[in-house]
């Protein structure tokens, strides 16, 4: 099968998006299929065997980290040169319009995926006014296709409630491999807590935007005696972040991968998740892989994973209080939470990148013989 991806980001980027799409195209093309990315361009030309098309682009003004590439001509001579069998857009918002025109003109099958609640982002940058137009053009673009996939079963019946019709279910992923508990390391949690050993530290993972609503983290911390805050990663809201965090004993840690992101994971005593607008949040399941156990909220996707008091802890996101006991309850009882770790693993290893992308390639079966 040939595959022709378009995605409005892609690496050197780094996020769960990224993350998902890059062991998506390593499990299709060592299965013996054969990828094609369409992408902002990151000075690639391949990844995993599978072919790097970049399309220049400029950063938005909002959001610089992300970087916006407008459709041109030269993307529809390198899809007839790659021959595809199927075009799956991934988030598809301007480059994604070119996957979905040459789809119509090249009378190919079509299939899309769901991963950023953009809607409840536009309340977090001020253009909370947007978000019925903003379901109307998601409506417009997803409805050309045969199929649209989401990444958690609470996406499915939201974008069905939007009027987004052949939805269907994308199930997660996760290196149980790259992310376990035996990577735990006193050194790593000397480098987290900044010296502090000894002290309960908390950890966040993930990109600084304002949509992550991170600035929740702070009662949490204030609420703890002698707790520390580790925050791993980068993003447009760092510096807000920064000012919001000062004379807390937080430490802004930067990007971290591989080996020394799960050792991350693998030595902090929280992971805390504030996040409302996740459609799946990839990073709580490598925190689980990890054996960290997590608090998030009871919102989006992050149900699918979470079951309250059995693999970690859900707090109410309405209730101001609700994740500083939630979190308070998961570090005073040290065998429940011992439990609760190995919960989150038995969870974890029950989704592997291989399955989640052997039901894709099902689906773009799928597509292709309804076509």
């Amino acid at each position: 099968m040939r595959v022709a991806l378009f995605t409005e980001t892609f690496l050197p980027k780094v996020d769960g998006i990224v993350t998902r799409l890059r062991h998506t195209i390593e499990h299709l093309q060592r299965d013996g299929h054969q990828v094609c990315v369409f992408c902002p361009d990151g000075g690639l030309k391949s990844h995993q065997g599978a072919i790097v098309c970049g399309v220049p682009a400029f950063p938005l003004p909002l959001y610089p980290e992300l970087k916006m590439a407008l459709p041109r001509p030269s993307i529809g001579t390198e899809l007839h040169k790659f021959r595809p069998d199927i075009i799956h857009v991934v988030n598809p918002a301007v480059l994604g319009l070119a996957g979905i025109f040459y789809a119509k003109q090249m009378n190919l099958p079509l299939l899309a995926s769901y991963h950023t609640h953009l809607p409840k982002y536009l309340q977090h940058y001020g253009f909370g006014a947007l978000e019925g137009l903003l379901w109307e053009l998601l409506k417009l673009g997803h409805n050309q296709a045969a199929l649209n996939l989401c990444t958690s079963s609470v996406m499915v019946q939201e974008l069905s409630e939007h009027g987004i019709e052949r939805t269907d279910l994308w199930q997660r992923g996760v290196d149980t491999e790259t992310y376990h508990p035996s990577l735990a390391s006193s050194e790593m949690r000397d480098r987290l807590s900044q010296g502090h050993l000894q002290a309960p530290l908390l950890l966040y993972v993930g990109r600084l935007g304002a949509e992550k609503e991170i600035e929740r983290i702070k009662p949490v911390l204030a609420a703890i005696p002698g707790a520390r805050l580790a925050i791993v990663g980068d993003g447009p809201h760092r510096e807000q972040l920064v000012a919001e965090f000062a004379g807390t004993p937080t430490h802004f840690v930067g990007y971290l991968e591989g080996k020394n992101l799960a050792s991350a994971y693998a030595s902090a005593d929280a992971f805390i998740f504030p996040s409302r607008t996740e459609t799946l949040g990839l990073v709580l399941l490598e925190a689980m892989a990890a054996g960290c156990p997590v608090v998030a909220a009871r919102s989006g996707g992050i149900p699918d994973i979470v079951t309250d008091g059995e693999n970690g802890f859900l707090f109410d996101p309405a209730q101001p209080d609700s994740a500083i006991v939630a979190t308070k309850n998961l570090l005073a009882a040290a065998e429940q939470r011992q439990t609760i770790a190995q919960n989150a693993r038995a969870e974890a290893e029950r989704w592997s990148w291989s399955a989640a992308t052997k039901q894709l390639a099902n689906y773009y079966q799928q597509a292709i013989d309804q076509h």
